[in-house]
């Protein structure tokens, strides 16, 4: 969901000693909901008296300008749209690589989904501000995340440079963009909490102590403030405490509902790193066939140094939209896929490309009939034309693409 001239990289921001046995962790849910309340708009619940209600209700009012244009501009029409082209029996898991905290998307792409997961370089942030935050911070705060989430909602996509920069708010943008998601899509956040990833893949949920303690050995070594003095790539990950996050929702208002869940994890997915600590890839494994999506992706599934996901995805996707970030030709046919083309494509509009990948894409594009697309999904082509492109087995091909 990103722009940049450069791959990004992605690590785990795990980090700290954490010695306790493995607990349904420490729910921060009450958080998640004031701050769904008063900075991303989702509900009607009473203003908390150390607010400024006047302030919140001029700021909720853009809000909804904002979702409304959002909805009206991309959301409504990109969902009826690709609900016409999704099979109705695909997994209700969904992977999201390079998704920041982009749950808007994800949610018009697979309304349906129970359980659905982003990796982005920027750690979740601690929701826990929402009990000491002051109300003048709040207000600038606020507005500045409301500024960066009309962007992503005018583009279709955000920048890295937006994204790295909400994650190092005081307010944690990146849940903030979730929770706007929800709001979107006419959710409500149920519970939130932390988590580690074992090295089996299975997830650990931690405590407030826990999460503590993190905090202050990050203090105390002075880490998560600046970027590493070696970057080895443009853009680098960050390190937080309040790394990876994993909030339950459901449709707004309705406690019978059950309860979706949806997980953001910080993880560096060149092969480089995925040599040196694998557990994402095996936390993704363990979930079997899953429906993808990537957009905005920087082209990073094009690079040799993006192979491991790549391949991941490969053995385990059931259905994949993307635009020409996602996944070359040359690697999806060999592997048992056809790639199934929406719009126009005449070449990306910023890369570094040695090998010449973009001709394939090229390629693809130019063999099959033009089937126009209505909206953007993620990046507009080298002429700003729209493009997507449907990654789905050959053997599932029964009828004529739309």
């Amino acid at each position: 969901m990103r722009t940049s001239y450069v791959a990004i990289l992605l690590v785990a921001a795990f980090v700290g000693t954490a010695h306790a046995e493995p607990s349904a962790g420490t729910d921060f849910g009450a958080q998640a909901r004031v701050m769904f309340r008063v900075a991303a708009c989702g509900s009607d619940d009473t203003i908390p008296e150390r607010f400024s209600a006047r302030a919140i209700t001029a700021h909720c009012k853009e809000m909804a300008g904002i979702y409304a244009s959002y909805k009206k501009a991309w959301a409504d029409e990109a969902r009826t749209f690709i609900a016409a082209l999704r099979p109705k029996d695909l997994p209700a898991t969904v992977v999201y690589p390079f998704g920041g905290g982009d749950l808007s998307s994800a949610l018009a792409v697979y309304p349906d989904a129970t359980e659905l997961t982003t990796i982005s370089l920027e750690a979740a942030g601690d929701v826990r501000v929402m009990d000491t935050i002051k109300s003048a911070k709040l207000d600038g705060e606020v507005d500045s995340i409301g500024n960066e989430i009309r962007r992503l909602y005018q583009a279709a996509h955000s920048t890295t440079k937006s994204l790295q920069a909400v994650a190092h708010f005081e307010l944690p943008g990146t849940i903030m963009f979730a929770l706007a998601g929800l709001a979107v899509h006419g959710m409500e956040p149920v519970a939130l909490r932390y988590f580690d990833i074992e090295p089996d893949g299975s997830l650990t949920y931690l405590t407030g102590a826990q999460l503590e303690d993190r905090a202050a050995e990050l203090v105390a070594r002075k880490l998560g403030k600046d970027p590493p003095k070696k970057i080895t790539h443009y853009w680098y990950e960050q390190i937080s405490a309040f790394a990876n996050v994993e909030i339950q929702y459901r449709p707004r208002g309705d406690a019978r509902a059950p309860v979706r869940t949806y997980r953001h994890i910080v993880a560096n997915l060149d092969d480089t790193h995925m040599d040196a600590d694998d557990r994402v890839l095996k936390h993704l494994r363990g979930k079997g066939k899953v429906s993808v999506m990537t957009k905005a992706a920087s082209f990073l599934l094009w690079y040799d140094d993006f192979t491991k996901i790549r391949d991941y995805l490969l053995r385990n996707l059931a259905w994949m939209i993307s635009d020409a970030s996602g996944i070359p030709p040359s690697y999806a046919d060999p592997a048992g896929f056809e790639e199934i083309t929406y719009g126009e494509f005449t070449g990306p509009y910023f890369i570094i490309d040695d090998k010449n990948t973009r001709a394939e894409f090229v390629k693809l594009w130019k063999a099959q009939p033009r089937r126009e697309l209505p909206f953007r999904f993620g990046y507009p082509d080298n002429a700003k034309h729209n493009h997507l492109m449907i990654t789905r087995p050959k053997t599932s091909a029964t009828a004529s693409p739309r």
